[in-house]
């Protein structure tokens, strides 16, 4: 068991990290909440004119996947 722990071990330490898309974009003038990396993804969270809007970058590319507008009632 010890050996195959120090095997999965060394392997992991060795592997290189994942890439990170050094760039992404938001709309001028926008103000940055928060930003976070998570399961392959940059969580952006930003507000512009009052709206909170919630932008998924895919993580390797900085791409944009998705983006959901945070309403509150």
């Amino acid at each position: 068991m010890a050996i195959a722990f120090a095997l999965v071990y060394r392997v992991m330490r060795d592997a290189p990290p994942p890439a990170v898309a050094e760039i992404v974009s938001v709309p001028a003038g926008a103000q940055i909440v928060s930003a976070s990396v998570n399961d392959g993804s940059i969580n952006v969270t930003y507000q512009i004119d009052g709206v909170t809007t919630l932008s998924l970058f895919d993580q390797s590319t900085g791409a944009l996947k998705r983006s959901v507008v945070i309403a509150t009632e």
